[in-house]
């Protein structure tokens, strides 16, 4: 009995989506099917990754529970940070153990930081360590996007992986606007000393999530990684360089999104039902923005968009240094609004580049005589662990965003304004790693030419 037909679930076989005629025939029918299901995982895993940035918001005296703001904080970094450190576990485990079989894990796991939430978050008197511990297994919904985009990468032909990347990735993020409204929606109703209900209602949809992974996603022989993949991507200086990036759109995004709901209250005294009304709206945006970063790319070139998209971050922030100084309410959600969206369109451009970089790599062995089929599965794989390394670096770019909102609410002054200037710092950096790096002249920033091979696949 072969390896393949010895392991339990529905595999795909030499699967080819560069291939035009399978694509067109069954091949974009499976991939978009496994997509939807993927975002649909990644979306719950994202809810449950950002649950704590919720449920600090209800923490206070009226429940037993009494933390201080640098404590709240703790709570906001721990899941940040378990959740960057498991992304490239979960991004290896895909290519070990398939796509449908590890997303039917990575759902069911969820069950563990949300039942404990719901038992533990409502009981007065709980030592903060224990919360720490519940926030800290919080971290497997952060995993789920690093395996998530592993995956899908895989299913998509390099010319559409901008927009689907940017589709799968953008549902997820939306897990964490859909629960701070799910927050609101509980403050406006019951009242801020509900916080159970909120990780309650997800206990029947990761059942659901779990079940249709099951039922409906496919596992594809093509996200095998190779031995040494990962070694042979952290030693590529791409990889490195992306990263950089990715730390501060996808970093901002998730830090922000993380720790806005407490900025509020630390900066301007927010009440919970009046941080909650303003925490969902730039995550969303954010979200959606995502999936048009991807599509831009894929019309104007990855490092193109995410220069402009970092020029932008640099004035948004500008503007959150002069309402922080000035203590001015409107600007302040303004310029954070515009952060939101910002990083959420340079998180999709910015992993545009990854695949187009390998792309055309391969482009350029076949050119020297290498085999074209050997080198652009090479490719396709290597982007696969690309993704995963980025995808973890990048989190911890959200840990080092809510270490410095820490450290700056800490200060003598109590404000965030050191917070947003070291921010400053770092987005003008990228936008010179940008243009140097990735618009030296040559055609990387520019869309890139679909030459890949064609070849069958079999799907069984």
């Amino acid at each position: 009995m072969s390896r393949r037909q010895s392991t339990r679930g529905r595999w795909i076989e030499d699967w080819n989506p560069e291939d035009e005629k399978f694509w067109d025939h069954s091949g974009r029918r499976i991939a978009r099917r496994n997509l939807w299901l993927s975002i649909l995982s990644e979306h719950i895993g994202f809810s449950v990754w950002s649950m704590w940035s919720v449920l600090v918001l209800f923490m206070s005296p009226d429940i037993g529970l009494g933390f201080a703001p640098g404590e709240k904080f703790l709570l906001v970094i721990t899941p940040t940070l378990v959740g960057a450190l498991l992304r490239l576990p979960y991004s290896y485990a895909v290519t070990r153990f398939g796509g449908r079989n590890w997303t039917v894990f990575a759902s069911v796991v969820l069950l563990v930081p949300t039942v404990s939430a719901v038992y533990f978050v409502q009981r007065p008197g709980t030592p903060l360590w224990v919360f720490v511990v519940i926030a800290a297994t919080a971290g497997v919904g952060g995993g789920n996007f690093a395996s998530s985009m592993t995956n899908i990468t895989t299913f998509f032909p390099q010319r559409h992986q901008g927009w689907a990347l940017g589709l799968n990735a953008g549902g997820g993020n939306l897990g964490v606007a859909v629960i701070q409204l799910l927050g609101l929606l509980v403050i406006a109703t019951a009242g801020d000393t509900h916080p159970s209900y909120v990780a309650a209602a997800y206990l029947p949809l990761i059942g659901l999530v779990a079940l249709l992974a099951a039922l409906r996603m496919d596992n594809v022989d093509a996200v095998r990684a190779a031995p040494g993949t990962q070694r042979e991507a952290v030693r590529h200086r791409g990889t490195w360089w992306i990263s950089l990036l990715y730390v501060g759109t996808f970093g901002s995004f998730i830090g922000y999104g993380f720790a806005f709901g407490l900025v509020l209250q630390s900066q301007f005294g927010s009440t919970p039902l009046e941080a909650a009304s303003f925490t969902f709206l730039g995550p969303l945006l954010g979200s959606v923005a995502r999936p048009l970063g991807g599509r831009l790319a894929d019309r104007w070139g990855g490092a193109r968009i995410t220069l402009l998209t970092f020029l932008g971050m640099t004035g948004g922030t500008a503007l959150l240094v002069l309402a922080s100084h000035t203590k001015a309410f409107p600007l302040f959600i303004s310029g954070f609004t515009a952060l939101f969206v910002l990083s959420g369109i340079g998180s999709g451009s910015t992993f545009k580049l990854i695949p187009a970089l390998f792309a055309k790599n391969a482009e350029e062995a076949v050119a020297a005589g290498r085999d074209a089929r050997v080198e652009f599965e090479r490719s396709r794989r290597l982007s696969g662990a690309v993704l995963g390394i980025a995808g973890a670096v990048g989190a911890l770019g959200g840990v080092a965003i809510n270490l410095v909102f820490r450290a700056s609410y800490s200060g003598a002054d109590g404000s965030g304004t050191l917070a947003f200037c070291a921010f400053l710092v770092y987005y003008a950096l990228c936008v010179a790693v940008v243009r140097t790096v990735f618009m030296r002249g040559d055609d990387r920033a520019a869309p890139q030419t679909d030459v890949l091979p064609k070849y069958p696949s079999r799907v069984r």
